[in-house]
């Protein structure tokens, strides 16, 4: 029995078989990264694969095109509308207080971004949501140039702009 299940790198049609395929090989993946973290002390670089991910599959979103440039997933409301996300991760690291996001580039297209915090299993903690217009004011405000010129905000400013989606509390039931 074929269904609409969508993850990876371009839509498509999944059976319960391949779904399940995916969500082994993520498994894996984190097991893997996990192990070479203890060995090595250096992250495996799959991070943004896994955020992508469990973005995908805890909100019930469509990933985009392969190399989309702005944006790496769409939210359909119920209304037909569409919003454009682009997905940042951090993995938790408590030791270090002033993580930054990957620079986002206000040249390309996404309504929102969306930042999915993992602990160190790579297991999603929270997710974050903030909008394009909230984004463009603080990479705009003076002051640093990682903000300015490279588009990199601190998690703790992103945080403090954003609007946490996952886990859902009782105030915040819409994105």
């Amino acid at each position: 029995m074929r269904g609409t299940t969508r993850y990876g790198s371009e839509l498509r049609v999944l059976n319960k078989h391949s779904a399940t395929e995916v969500a082994n090989i993520i498994r894996s993946a984190k097991r893997l990264a996990r192990r070479y973290y203890q060995l090595t002390n250096r992250p495996l670089g799959v991070t943004g694969e896994v955020a992508e991910y469990e973005a995908i599959r805890l909100l019930h979103l469509e990933p985009a095109q392969v190399r989309q440039p702005g944006y790496d997933a769409v939210r359909r409301s119920k209304n037909g509308r569409v919003t454009r996300l682009q997905i940042k991760s951090r993995s938790f690291e408590p030791t270090k207080p002033g993580q930054r996001l990957g620079g986002i580039s206000l040249t390309k297209p996404w309504d929102k971004v969306l930042l999915v915090i993992l602990n160190r299993d790579l297991e999603p903690l929270n997710m974050y949501e903030a909008s394009r217009r909230a984004i463009e004011k603080e990479l705009r405000r003076p002051g640093s140039k990682a903000r300015n010129k490279r588009g990199a905000l601190a998690v703790n400013q992103f945080k403090r702009i954003a609007v946490q989606v996952w886990p859902r509390s009782a105030k915040n039931t819409s994105f």
